[in-house]
């Protein structure tokens, strides 16, 4: 990783909560239809054991770059979520290496497969995505009537 590093953080913390901010703002003007955007994410569910939250600061600086989180659904499933990079840090491969390291928590917790949901309009996300082994797949659980939503699954072991 050049010029940023990753740690595990609190959802709670200031950090998480700026990073998660600048996120549903842009969700918000990107999808601006009633009930077009899902933002809950719990504490719990991204704590020691099943899940983990992570952002990337750069090395020099320490400025928060961008975050993501992984949850377990169930045993051997989990699912990526809040991947955000803000815009002044993309093209750097923060992306890459938040989602890689997503990853690697999930395998560390028993999980075979990954789901996602992203919006249809972030082309950017989905070729992410498509580039990093995620496959479409049915819209699942909250996401099954949206048509803005376009799911994705990897299977990692």
């Amino acid at each position: 990783m050049s010029g940023f590093r990753l740690t595990s953080a609190s959802l709670t913390g200031p950090v998480a909560r700026g990073l998660i901010h600048e996120l549903n703002a842009e969700l918000a003007a990107t999808y601006p239809e009633e009930g077009a955007n899902h933002f809950r994410l719990d504490p719990e569910e991204v704590g020691p054991g099943r899940g983990a939250f992570l952002v990337a600061s750069d090395v020099r600086t320490g400025v928060p770059l961008g975050c993501g989180a992984v949850r377990l659904l169930e045993p051997g499933l989990a699912e990526v979520k809040r991947m955000y990079v803000r815009q002044a840090a993309r093209g750097r491969g923060v992306s890459k290496a938040l989602l890689a390291e997503l990853e690697a928590r999930a395998l560390a917790l028993g999980v075979t497969r990954l789901v996602l949901e992203t919006g249809t309009r972030q082309a950017q996300a989905i070729g992410l995505y498509l580039g990093s082994g995620f496959s479409d797949i049915e819209r699942y659980g909250e996401y099954v009537g949206s048509e803005l939503s376009r799911c994705m699954a990897k299977s990692i072991a």
